[in-house]
């Protein structure tokens, strides 16, 4: 066993005794999260897992990475980069976990290839809820597990290592941003680029109703110039004004993280004075979650919209439709709820996609349409009525959404969506006592 490995067991095995120590219902002590849900109900005692956050091994031969669940996917950039090779899907965030993007449902312009980031996962090394420490792989005796885990956030479990797939690099990334005026031609042309798998990455912008763009991204070895979005010139504008356009590896990966995709706006950070003030060590997501949190806290955003006599909603949504009904989703999106730009991702589900207990997807392509904003009006709505309005056409479209942010489902829609029955047996199996929430008290009561 490495020197890591045995640091690594040394620590999963404090954590078990802890654990085991206590009673009562536990929470995860943690720096971040990028859950986008205000929680409420009791006080719980913490398992302290900060210390998890090391990268154990990288082997590009076997196309493997291995790390802890507290290991960012900053650090699995930088660890697996040197070697040639990447984790197989990168979430777009910086301070994003490996453990957390397997609890939760992770997505970036691979997922064409690779699936969602659970997908990608070899190996999970669970803690459960009555103190075991259980290896869960596709085949072995714990492979319930394995595939209930995946859009469980926590509630069954918690992953201490992980050892997932990488993909082979080159040094720098090319883009070609392709222009739609309609969704249905838009569409149309992404099921042809996935059918004849001609880029390495696809995602793309929808900036209006009649103005997207599909961005193609392929390896290269040499190109003729880079472009930098780290600091002056911001990412997305640059969609709409090149055809062509250039980044490192390393760039591209973080290429949403500098303006939290376009949601820096919110924070003034556009602004090309306020952007010095920033600057680029602080233009990025762990700065903009920082004041999301307080903001959260403190309530200014809800009190300048009282001053100013407005109603607002929290839309922080990412849902996966089928690509063959995204026309409609689209259609309906710019209806009722027009929060621009708004991201595209295509995801095309891997063979035992299916299997995910939690987020069961058919083998077809799912296109994951992203948005986040607040949605402000002179007219008050009941509480989650855009959010309401979102599950109930998803669900009509036979697709499925995360379950990061705020969910309004009624208990028995949710039980046959996430797996309710089969979430009830693997509860008993692998957390008896309720030492973790159940996932609806969790994703939905927000407790």
């Amino acid at each position: 066993m490495s020197a890591a490995l045995e640091r690594h067991a040394a620590r999963r095995d404090r954590l078990a005794a802890r654990l085991r120590e206590g009673g009562g219902q536990v929470g995860l002590g943690k720096e971040t999260s990028n859950l986008f849900r205000d929680r409420a109900g009791p006080e719980r005692r913490r398992l302290d897992v900060r210390e998890f956050r090391d990268v154990l091994r990288v082997d590009p031969a076997a196309g493997i990475v291995e790390a802890e669940g507290m290991a960012s996917y900053e650090a699995l950039v930088a660890a697996c980069l040197p070697h040639g090779v990447m984790p197989a899907v990168v979430p777009q965030l910086k301070t994003i976990t490996l453990g957390g993007a397997v609890a939760g449902v992770g997505i970036e312009a691979s997922s064409h290839r690779y699936g969602l980031v659970h997908e990608s996962a070899l190996e999970l090394e669970v803690l459960t809820g009555d103190g075991r420490i259980l290896v869960c792989t596709p085949h072995n005796e714990h492979a319930d597990l394995f595939y209930a885990l995946p859009n469980s956030y926590g509630t069954l479990g918690y992953a201490l290592r992980v050892s997932a797939r990488t993909a082979p690099v080159k040094r720098y990334v090319r883009l070609e941003h392709r222009a739609f005026r309609r969704g249905e031609d838009c569409f149309a042309a992404l099921d042809g680029i996935l059918r004849a798998g001609e880029a390495d990455f696809v995602d793309g912008t929808v900036f209006s109703p009649d103005t997207m763009f599909l961005t193609l991204g392929s390896f290269v070895d040499a190109v003729p110039f880079t472009s930098d979005y780290t600091y002056r010139d911001i990412y997305y504008r640059s969609i709409a004004d090149k055809r062509e356009d250039f980044l490192s590896t390393h760039d591209f990966i973080w290429r949403w993280d500098t303006d939290w995709f376009w949601c820096s706006k919110n924070l003034l950070a556009q602004n090309p004075l306020l952007r010095r003030l920033y600057g680029p060590k602080r233009l990025n997501s762990r700065t903009y979650t920082r004041i999301m949190r307080w903001n959260s806290r403190v309530g200014l955003t809800r009190w300048l919209d009282r001053l100013q006599g407005l109603h607002g909603e929290s839309v922080i949504q990412d849902v996966d439709v089928p690509l063959s009904r995204a026309a409609e989703f689209l259609e309906f999106f710019a209806r009722e709820i027009a929060i621009w730009p708004t991201w595209i991702c295509p995801v095309v589900p891997q063979a035992d996609a299916e299997r995910f207990t939690l987020y069961p997807m058919r083998r077809e392509p799912y296109l994951n349409f992203g948005f986040w904003d607040v949605i402000r009006s002179r007219k008050g709505h009941a509480p989650g009525h855009f959010n309401r309005l979102i599950e109930e056409k998803v669900s009509e479209l036979g697709g499925i959404k995360s379950l990061y942010s705020d969910s309004y489902f009624g208990r028995d829609e949710f039980d046959r969506v996430y797996g309710g029955a089969a979430y009830r047996k693997l509860k008993e199996k692998y957390d008896p006592s309720g030492t973790f929430p159940e996932l609806y008290d969790k994703c939905v009561l927000k407790h």
